[in-house]
C-alpha cells in the first residue's frame, strides 16, 4: 500500500466516524419528552405520607415519654444521694453510686433502642410508600409517553422550566390510586 492510498483509508474512516457520531448527535437530540419529580416532597405530601408521619410522631413521643420518666427517676436518685452523702456509711454510697450507673447505662441503652425502633418504623413506612411512588412514575412515564423522568434530589437539578416538573401528578396519581385499593 502505497502513502497515497493510505491517505485515502484514514478519509474514508474519518468520514465514517464522523457520520456516525453525527447520527448519534442527531439522534440524541430527539430525546423526546423529559420531566422529573421530587420524591421526598411526594412523600411528605402525599396522603399515606402524611399518615406515616403521624403513625411516626406518635411513635417518637412514646418512647420520649419512656426515655423522660427513666431519666427523671435517675435525677431523682442523684439528687437523693447528694443529701445523704454526709450521713451514709462508705459502703451504703457506694452501693447507691453503683445502682445509678447501673440506672445510666440502662438509660443509655433505652435511649438507643428508641432510636433503633425509631429508624426501622420510619424505614418500613417510606420504603412501600417510596416504592409505589416509583411504580406511579414508571407508570406516568410510559403512558404519557415520556423518554426520561429524572429525580430531583435535594436540588440536583440546578435549573429546569417548571412544566417540566411532574410532582404534582405523581402524587395526585399515587392518592388516586391508593384511594381506588381501599375501595
Amino acid at each position: 500500500m502505497n502513502k497515497k492510498t493510505g491517505v485515502m483509508i484514514f478519509f474514508v474512516l474519518c468520514a465514517v466516524v464522523s457520520a456516525s457520531l453525527l447520527a448519534g448527535i442527531a439522534g440524541a437530540a430527539e430525546v423526546g419528552k423529559i420531566g422529573y419529580a421530587d420524591l421526598r416532597v411526594a412523600l411528605n405530601e402525599s396522603d399515606a405520607g402524611k399518615k406515616a408521619k403521624i403513625e411516626l410522631e406518635s411513635l417518637i413521643k412514646t418512647k420520649q415519654a419512656a426515655i423522660d420518666e427513666k431519666g427523671k427517676s435517675i435525677e431523682k436518685l442523684k439528687g437523693e444521694l447528694e443529701k445523704q452523702t454526709s450521713v451514709l456509711s462508705g459502703e451504703a454510697r457506694k452501693s447507691k453510686e453503683e445502682e445509678i450507673e447501673r440506672l445510666v447505662r440502662d438509660y443509655q441503652r433505652l435511649v438507643q433502642d428508641a432510636q433503633n425502633d425509631v429508624k426501622k418504623k420510619e424505614t418500613e413506612l417510606t420504603g412501600s410508600i417510596l416504592k409505589e411512588l416509583r411504580d406511579v412514575v414508571e407508570k406516568i412515564g410510559k403512558d404519557e409517553g415520556y423518554s426520561l423522568i429524572l429525580e430531583n434530589v435535594e436540588g440536583i437539578i440546578l435549573y429546569s422550566r417548571k412544566d417540566l416538573d411532574i410532582t404534582d401528578k405523581v402524587m395526585k396519581t399515587f392518592n388516586d390510586t391508593r384511594a381506588k385499593q381501599k375501595k
